[in-house]
């Protein structure tokens, strides 16, 4: 399978005969990047404000996940959990909801909007976690030292991090944290971009858990 990141949340995950999933595709006044033009059978939104759930930038879609359940599509399992707004101090807080996708047993978490550190029995119930798309800019989710705690949790052999700031972000209203603030909190320096995460079964991946950085692509469909 290949994982495209197209800016803040939102990814393209695509297999051979298998759905394409778009994740929290978005509108560029609020984050910054260009105009979104990806295509995908599949969106998902984790939670609906107008950086993650532009539907309309999705060319083709004819499914829409935005909350909690279990969905099979296309030969994707995927499964929504809810997070936020779980607590009566905050009934104001936009429920956020986390996405598994299991493809042909490849399991790509994306933690949406999180903003708190799961428990123990959480972390249980979602199973192994093959690769974890995790916010680490804060603004709103995961700051840089909760995201490591996540990911210490929960394990994960691949870490993708999004929604941090970039030269893209600047002129937004939402103030990231920028990446390398993460990076640091993981004791990593200098990690090359790739262009895409490609994984060709669960015997390729490390054993011990690795940060990789994507390109931004722009206008790609």
């Amino acid at each position: 399978m290949e994982i495209t990141w197209y800016g803040h949340s939102c990814f393209r995950l695509t297999e051979r005969s298998m759905a394409t999933v778009v994740t929290d595709p978005y509108d560029c006044k609020q984050v910054g990047y260009e105009p979104l033009k990806v295509k995908g059978g599949v969106v998902t939104v984790s939670h609906n404000t107008p950086g993650h759930n532009l539907i309309s930038a999705v060319k083709g879609y004819s499914h829409l996940i935005d909350g909690p359940g279990e969905f099979e599509i296309g030969g994707v399992f995927i499964t929504g959990i809810q997070t936020n707004g779980h607590s009566r101090k905050a009934e104001n807080e936009p429920r956020n909801t986390m996405y598994l996708f299991d493809y042909n047993g490849i399991n790509v978490l994306h933690l949406g909007d999180l903003n708190r550190v799961p428990s123990q029995a959480e972390v249980e119930a979602i199973g192994p976690v093959h690769v974890a798309l995790v916010p680490v800019g804060a603004g709103g989710s995961l700051t840089a030292i909760k995201a490591t705690e996540v990911i210490s949790l929960l394990e994960p052999n691949i870490v993708i991090p999004m929604h941090y700031a970039t030269p893209h972000t600047a002129s937004t209203p939402q103030k990231l944290e920028p990446l390398s603030r993460f990076l640091k909190e993981m004791g990593l320096s200098n990690v090359e971009p790739v262009p895409t995460l490609k994984v060709t079964g669960i015997s390729s991946l490390p054993d011990e858990t690795r940060v990789v950085i994507l390109q931004y692509q722009m206008n790609n469909s």
